[in-house]
C-alpha cells in the first residue's frame, strides 16, 4: 500500500452512507472546502473562495498533507466517530455525521484513477459504524442499516461474489428444508408424548377432584344426618330379615381392612420421577389445552395419584387378598399406562391398610398379583395378632343364593358419612382434609369400618358370580360372604348396564393363586 501510494497521486472521498447521496462519492480535490446542507439534508461540497461567507456552511475541509482537517462552523453540530467536535484531523475510515439531522459520510482514501470498490467486509463495516455512531432512534437505524447493507451488496460487490452469495442462500435454503423435516419429525414426536403427558396430568386432575375439600365437609354435615338415618334404616332391615347376616357382618368386620396408596412415575433408566412445571414465583404452569405441564425435569410436586381400596384377611396366615386393579392401579389407567413406551414407570410411593379397631396403619406390599384373574395378595406387618383371617367357602353359591358384599365404596367419604357431626365440625374447624390425615383422624377415633350390601346371586360360571348387591368404586378388593360367613368370591366391577349388577371372582382363583403363593 505505501509503495503504491509513492507511484500514485493520492486523493481523499467522502463516501455517502445516509442521505439522498446514499451510495455516491464525492471526491475531495481543493485545497479549501466548504460543506453545506439545505432543508432537503442534500449536502454540497464545494471550493471555497475568498470573502464569500456562507450563512449555511456547516464545517470547512483545509488540505493538510495526505489528508484533510475539518472546521466546524460556530454554531453548527458534527460528530466524528460519534464524538461531538469542533476541529478533527481526518484519518482514513472516519465517519463524519453533518448536523443533527444530516447524513453520515466515511472518509477514504483512493488512488487518483481507481474507482470506487468495497468488499463484503468494508460495507459490514460501514454498516457496523452508522449503527455505533448514527443518533437516529434505534428502530429507524436498524431499519436503514439493513436496507443499506442489502442494498449496497447488490450493487458494490463483484459478480463472483454475489454468484457466490446466491450459492450460500441456496444452500442454507436446502439446509432449513432438510432442518424443517427434522423438526416436524421431532414435533411429531413432541406431541404424541405431550398427548401422553396430557392423559397423566388429566389422571391429576381427576384426583384432584377426588380430594376432600372443606366444602365436602360442609355438604357431609348438612346430610348427615340424612345419611345416617337411611343406613340405619338399611342395616336395622338387613337384621330383620335375618339375624344370621347381623352376625355374619359382625364377625367379618375385623377383617376388612381399608387400602389407602398414591404411586407416581419415574425414569426407568433413572432416578428422576415425573414433576409439574411451575414458574419461578412456584405458581404451577399450564398447557394451551388447560393441562398441568409435567416433565421429568420439572421442578415443582411430584405427580402423585391417589387411590383407595378394600382387601380381606383370610386363612390364618394373615394374608391380604384384594383385586389386582387395586394392588396395581396404573395397569387400568389408560392415561398412565402409555407413559411405558417413552420409558417411564409406574412406582408405589406409599401404601398402606386400616384394619377396623386399630388406630394406626400398617404399611402393605403387593407379593403375588394373578396373571389369569382381576387378584393379588398383599403382605403386611405389624398387625393386630387378634385378627384372623375369613373362611374359603366349600362351595360355589347358585343363582338365588343371599350373598353379603363388604368394602369401602367412596372411601373415605363413606366413613366421614358415619362418623357424626360432632367429628365432621371437628375437621373443619382444624381445617384437616389431606387425604393422609382424615383417614389417620378417623382411625384414631375408632371409625374405620366397612359398609356392607346384601344383595341375591343371578349368574354362577367358572370365572365370575354376579350378584346384585350395592357397592362402587373403592369397594372392589372386598369380600362376597354367603349366609354362614364364608368367603364365596371378591368383589371386582360393577357393571351399570346390567342394571347396577356386580360381579366377583370366584374363591376357587383365590385358591390357586394362594397355592402358588406358597411355591415361592
Amino acid at each position: 500500500m505505501d509503495n503504491f501510494q509513492k507511484t500514485m497521486p493520492l486523493a481523499i472521498a467522502l463516501e455517502h452512507m445516509t442521505g439522498p447521496f446514499r451510495g455516491s462519492v464525492t471526491w475531495l480535490g481543493a485545497s479549501v472546502l466548504d460543506v453545506t446542507l439545505d432543508a432537503g439534508r442534500f449536502i454540497h461540497i464545494t471550493e471555497a473562495r475568498a470573502g464569500e461567507p456562507k450563512k449555511d456552511r456547516v464545517a470547512r475541509f483545509h488540505r493538510v498533507d495526505d489528508t484533510y482537517e475539518v472546521e466546524i462552523a460556530e454554531g453548527q453540530n458534527v460528530w466524528v466517530n460519534g464524538e461531538r467536535v469542533t476541529v478533527r484531523r481526518l484519518k482514513h475510515g472516519d465517519t463524519i455525521e453533518f448536523g443533527e439531522t444530516g447524513p453520515l459520510c466515511r472518509c477514504r482514501v483512493y488512488t487518483s484513477h481507481s474507482p470506487v470498490r468495497n468488499s463484503a467486509a468494508d460495507i459490514l463495516s460501514d454498516i457496523g459504524a452508522y449503527l455505533r455512531v448514527s443518533r437516529q432512534p434505534l428502530a429507524k437505524r436498524t431499519f436503514r442499516a439493513f436496507g443499506a447493507f442489502f442494498g449496497r451488496l447488490s450493487y458494490e460487490t463483484s459478480m463472483l461474489f454475489r454468484f457466490t452469495v446466491l450459492g450460500a442462500i441456496i444452500g442454507f435454503g436446502l439446509l432449513a428444508y432438510q432442518q424443517h423435516q427434522l423438526n416436524s419429525r421431532l414435533q411429531q414426536g413432541i406431541d404424541r408424548a405431550a398427548t401422553q403427558l396430557d392423559s397423566v396430568a388429566t389422571a391429576v386432575i381427576n384426583a384432584q377432584k377426588e380430594a376432600l375439600r372443606p366444602s365436602d365437609l360442609a355438604a357431609l354435615r348438612d346430610n348427615l344426618e340424612q345419611r345416617v338415618i337411611s343406613n340405619a334404616i338399611r342395616l336395622e332391615e338387613l337384621e330383620q330379615r335375618s339375624t344370621a347376616s347381623g352376625r355374619v357382618i359382625a364377625a367379618a368386620n375385623a377383617s376388612v381392612a381399608f387400602l389407602q396408596g398414591i404411586y407416581g412415575f419415574r425414569e426407568r433408566s433413572g432416578k428422576r420421577m415425573l414433576r409439574q412445571v411451575v414458574s419461578s414465583n412456584g405458581v404451577p404452569l399450564f398447557s394451551p389445552r388447560g393441562q398441568p405441564l409435567l416433565s421429568l425435569d420439572g421442578n415443582g410436586p411430584l405427580v402423585e395419584l391417589q387411590f383407595t381400596g378394600t382387601a380381606f384377611v383370610i386363612g390364618e396366615d394373615g394374608v391380604l387378598i384384594t383385586n389386582r386393579h387395586v394392588a396395581l392401579p396404573w395397569e387400568r389407567n389408560a392415561g398412565t399406562a402409555v407413559l411405558a413406551v417413552e420409558g417411564v414407570e409406574a412406582v408405589m410411593i406409599k401404601f398402606i391398610a386400616y384394619l377396623p379397631g386399630e388406630a394406626g396403619a400398617v404399611p402393605v406390599s403387593l407379593f403375588l398379583a394373578s396373571d389369569t384373574a382381576d387378584l393379588a395378595i398383599l403382605r403386611y406387618e405389624g398387625g393386630s395378632e387378634k385378627i384372623t383371617g375369613l373362611n374359603i367357602a366349600q362351595a360355589l353359591p347358585v343363582s338365588g343364593d343371599e350373598v353379603i358384599v363388604m368394602g369401602y365404596p367412596t372411601g373415605l367419604r363413606s366413613m366421614l358419612a358415619q362418623s357424626g357431626a360432632e367429628f365432621i365440625a371437628e375437621l373443619q374447624k382444624e381445617k384437616n382434609t389431606g387425604f393422609w390425615s382424615v383417614a389417620a383422624k378417623l382411625a384414631e377415633n375408632g371409625y374405620i369400618a366397612p359398609l356392607a350390601s346384601r344383595g341375591i346371586v343371578s349368574q354362577v360360571t367358572t370365572t365370575t358370580i354376579v350378584y346384585d348387591a350395592e357397592t362402587t368404586y373403592g369397594g372392589s378388593g372386598g369380600p362376597v360372604l354367603d349366609i354362614n360367613g364364608d368367603v364365596v368370591a371378591v368383589n371386582a366391577a360393577i357393571l351399570p348396564e346390567y342394571g347396577g349388577s356386580n360381579f366377583g371372582v370366584p374363591i376357587a382363583e383365590v385358591q390357586a393363586l394362594l397355592k402358588k403363593a406358597a411355591t415361592k
